[in-house]
């Protein structure tokens, strides 16, 4: 089944921000990263170490990555993968001479962030986790230039400016990608509630509009008679007195009417209980028992099938009633009519009995 627009609007602005920060992260890594790392290649200590830590990095960025695009979940244990990442921010140090400590060479501190952005990317409290985990980066840095020396008022005012610099855009992209994804929600629901409005109102219309139509037809009925035992008619003529009990049936029937939505199955009813009236049987459809639930069009068909041969047998008279309740739904009809012939329906239980004249048939069928 078919998402609605509204929820399919909104699923693809979430993915859109999710795929952005994948990529953010991917290109800083495969950009500035790798270009850093090959550019200081011969002022590392330890270059298969640094090399080791970027492939490691890569490593731990695509299992997230696939976490969030294809699993659509964060990654489970997130924060050992956190923890790794940021001892491979402390493995870059390592491997950097103690003078490239903040150089170019020392390029992990800078971007461990983007990856803890796609690691609590899909976590509840991602923005407190994300900032944690900076926090844990800084500490780190911080660490790292005490022990190789490089702890003079310029450098430390360097790695504050470069340090808050990339912090502010880390969590700006965060913060940024999941207002995205809450505002397309939010205007999501608000679309879906119009259209559930709209469809309502429209649909209390056309059941309005289907009322003033069948009042009418009850209305010029009833003139007609009116006028025809005003010009001379009988009242005690037989066909007058079944005309007048087919109108007065049709006006109760109006008047006792509560469904604000038209269900399928009482609009069956009602059409064949039109049929009927039209040829002098007087029928009284009573208004449903319980709330009739969504039922499939051969569900349906088949729940009505016996007890619409009732009514298209009647002669005089005939009554409708409808129950929903206790995990079924129940359509009965007694008529002054022939016995009707049961087929058994899948899925559908029928009864018939009959007593003097009058037949009377229940169809009940079980729902979940």
């Amino acid at each position: 089944m078919s998402e609605d627009p509204e929820v399919e609007v909104a699923r693809r602005y979430a993915g859109a921000a999710t795929v952005a920060a994948v990529v953010v992260a991917a290109c800083w890594h495969l950009g500035y990263d790798l270009t850093a790392m090959l550019v200081s290649w011969e002022r590392y200590r330890w270059p298969l170490l640094a090399a080791g830590a970027w492939a490691a990095y890569l490593a731990i960025g695509v299992a997230g990555s696939v976490a969030l695009l294809r699993l659509r979940r964060p990654l489970r244990m997130v924060w050992a993968y956190a923890a790794g990442a940021l001892a491979l921010d402390a493995a870059v140090i390592a491997a950097s001479s103690p003078g490239e400590v903040l150089g170019l060479a020392d390029w992990g501190w800078g971007s461990v962030g983007w990856l803890g952005l796609i690691l609590f990317w899909r976590r509840r409290r991602h923005l407190r986790e994300l900032i944690w985990f900076l926090l844990a980066d800084g500490a780190i840095i911080v660490a790292g230039m005490a022990l190789a020396g490089v702890y003079d008022r310029v450098s430390l005012a360097r790695v504050l400016m470069v340090y808050a610099g990339g912090v502010t855009l880390q969590i700006g992209a965060s913060v940024g990608g999941h207002a995205l994804a809450f505002a397309a929600r939010l205007a999501a629901e608000k679309s879906a509630e119009q259209a559930a409005t709209e469809a309502a109102r429209e649909i209390a219309e056309r059941v309005h509009a289907d009322r003033m139509r069948r009042y009418e037809a009850v209305r010029h009925a009833t003139a007609d008679l009116l006028t025809a035992i005003a010009e001379g008619a009988d009242p005690a003529d037989p066909r007058v007195r079944r005309e007048c009990a087919v109108g007065a049936a049709r006006l109760r029937r109006l008047m006792t009417e509560t469904d604000d939505v038209p269900d399928p199955l009482l609009a069956t009813l009602r059409e064949h209980v039109l049929d009927a009236e039209r040829r002098g049987v007087v029928v009284s459809l009573e208004p449903p028992v319980g709330t009739i639930p969504e039922l499939p069009a051969g569900v349906r068909h088949s729940l009505a099938r016996a007890p619409l041969e009732a009514l298209r047998r009647a002669r005089g008279e005939a009554r409708v009633t409808v129950y929903a309740g206790g995990g079924e739904v129940i359509v009965s009809v007694v008529a002054d009519a022939e016995d009707v012939p049961v087929e058994h329906l899948e899925g559908v239980q029928v009864t018939q009995q009959r007593e003097g004249r009058s037949v009377w048939i229940q169809s009940r069928c079980a729902v979940p």
